[in-house]
């Protein structure tokens, strides 16, 4: 500790490796918090520790790291625990800024976008209110530089060109006017014509002093077209700089930043607020539960009761969680409210038709808000990883929550004495249904990424691949008659594909670069909605009534799909990503 407070104020790069490890442990830390799985974690300390000059090993579970980090002369181990876990889109989102913030600031190039201004102005404005207004509009100042830059540069080329085709042309000229003015003389065999000499020439010199004329042009077209292509890009703000050493440059720090900036910028990221009010939580859970019971095939009353009941048991989970109580109670609990509130709904809703009370299932939709899709996920891509020891903590972690839920809506059902039998069919035409499978996986989608605390644009993209995969993996069950288990499969590998072009789009210029986000926060959240919640819970409400061969056709039904979506994210990085397709 003694080391660290010593080197707090010199520049990173400088410092040494306890201060040097406690950045990097103090990253990890912040992105294993964050929900995302021990590979992105790993990937992470080490984007951090390389324009430090350190190697680290680290070894991550589900809440801890220990890391080894060295550089070469001294070595250190330290090891972290979190009392908890949870999901953070944005934080896992700024961490990638921040590792391209920290790597320009040591001299070293940005990884994660083209354009490092987006994060530098991202990390430099964590302290302002509209940190991402900022980011765009720096976004847009330098695109408009480029874009004059760029035309001033194809401009240039342009006068170039055509000068150089006046060279040839006035080459050709001069050419022919010279064979013209020999034969004149008599040089191939022809009388002399001695009254066109002085007319040849001045035609001649003419043509001579056009070429010296265009050379001259042309050789400014050239020195200026050199010096718009000598304009390079400011490595920290991808603004173009001029190469002219008359210019002043700005001075910096030999060892860019202190460890001291770099801990406050973490700070800030781990102070952040989330993004949405407990009340603005329950509305996004409301939706997406709602449109989740009709893609499981539920009618307007199935839908209204999901609403009311979601939004109530998620509005009870957030504060709870928010004083820090205990995952498993608060779950426990949130489960129970949701089911309650949602039969309660219905009942009401019977006084004035009694159809409503036949709704026995929708109290399934009510909490299908606590699946916890993203340790299930990421829990199978550790293990693709071969992180056994994270990938099966991960899924143990899943499934125990799983328990908790499954349980507490078979207790309401025992209560309330329900039989769930599924939604009866709407007997919609197909056109119709599949349009509106499109909107609700869309609200759906939406929703769950408003619960993993995505910014609304990270959250309006994922809505859009979930709305395109959710839609095609329900209509091949339906018109294809595609089993679950492969239609899970290829819609899991279509929306790890769209993913990727996203990224790719982003970082190619088709995109503005401020929409660049990990894939793992657009695919985990437009995934979360193929899970197959009604499968798990009427596999728990038929083990509540000792129904052991229904329970476990429901079980392993759950199962298949369940393993089914991880090994389609998987395929899609496997085809897209070389560190994902070769083991090294």
């Amino acid at each position: 500790m003694e080391d660290i407070e010593r080197d707090y104020d010199k520049p990173i790069v400088e410092a040494c490796i306890a201060a040097k490890t406690s950045l990097i442990v103090r990253v990890g830390m912040l992105e294993l918090g964050a929900g995302t799985g021990s590979f992105r974690v790993r990937e992470m300390m080490h984007r951090i520790a390389y324009p430090m000059g350190v190697h680290v090993r680290a070894d991550v579970n589900l809440t801890d790291i220990e890391a080894t980090c060295t550089d070469g002369v001294s070595r250190i181990t330290e090891v972290v625990d979190l009392p908890t876990t949870g999901v953070n889109t944005e934080r896992i989102w700024l961490l990638e800024h921040f590792a391209d913030w920290l790597s320009v600031k040591c001299g070293q190039a940005g990884t994660y976008h083209t354009m490092t201004v987006v994060s530098r102005e991202l990390v430099d404005n964590l302290d302002e209110p509209n940190v991402y207004a900022a980011a765009r509009k720096a976004v847009k100042e330098v695109l408009a530089q480029d874009q004059e830059a760029a035309k001033a540069l194809k401009d240039a080329v342009a006068t170039a060109v055509h000068n150089e085709d006046e060279i040839s042309q006035s080459r050709i000229d001069a050419a022919a006017i010279d064979t013209r003015t020999a034969a004149g003389l008599g040089t191939v065999g022809s009388t002399p014509r001695l009254d066109d000499s002085n007319d040849s020439g001045v035609a001649s010199a003419s043509a001579v002093a056009a070429v010296e004329n265009s050379d001259s042009s042309a050789a400014g077209s050239a020195t200026t077209e050199s010096s718009a292509t000598n304009q390079e890009p400011d490595s920290a703000t991808g603004r173009p700089t001029s190469s002219d050493k008359s210019a002043s440059p700005e001075p910096q720090a030999t060892g860019g930043i202190t460890v001291r900036q770099a801990h406050e910028r973490l700070d800030l990221i781990e102070r952040r607020k989330p993004l949405y009010s407990p009340l603005f939580s329950g509305f996004a859970s409301a939706v997406a539960c709602a449109a989740f019971v009709f893609l499981l095939g539920g009618g307007p009353y199935d839908m209204a009761g999901a609403f009311v009941g979601a939004g109530i048991g998620q509005w009870i989970r957030r504060q709870m969680l928010g004083r820090r109580i205990n995952q498993f109670f608060a779950t426990g609990v949130a489960v129970i409210i949701a089911a309650l509130a949602c039969v309660g709904t219905l009942r009401l809703v019977g006084i004035f038709d009694p159809v409503a009370l036949k709704h026995d299932t929708a109290y399934i939709g009510a909490i299908l808000f606590v699946i916890p899709g993203f340790p299930l996920v990421t829990g199978g891509l550790d293990i693709a990883k071969l992180d056994f020891p994270s990938g099966v903590q991960r899924i143990t972690y899943a499934f125990s929550i799983i328990l908790v839920a499954t349980l507490g809506g078979w207790a309401v059902a025992r209560m309330v004495m329900l039989n769930p039998q599924g939604f009866e069919p709407m007997n919609l035409s197909p056109w119709l249904m599949a349009g509106l499978r499109m909107i609700a996986a869309f609200c759906g989608v939406w929703g769950f990424s408003v619960l993993f605390n995505s910014p609304q644009r990270m959250a309006l993209v994922a809505a859009v691949i979930g709305a395109l995969t959710d839609t095609m993996r329900l209509e091949m069950q339906d018109l294809l008659h595609v089993p679950p288990e492969m239609a899970a499969f290829l819609g899991a590998f279509l929306a790890g594909m769209l993913a990727t072009v996203w990224r790719s789009s982003v970082r190619h210029g088709l995109l503005p670069p401020h929409l660049g986000y990990p894939r793992i926060s657009l695919t985990v959240p437009s995934i979360v909605i193929m899970v197959p919640g009604l499968y798990m819970y009427r596999a728990m409400f038929y083990l509540g009534q000792f129904n052991t061969l229904n329970a476990l056709d429901w079980a392993f039904r759950a199962f298949m799909v369940i393993i089914c979506l991880p090994i389609g994210l998987v395929t899609a990085r496997v085809l897209t990503d070389r560190s994902w397709r070769y083991d090294v």
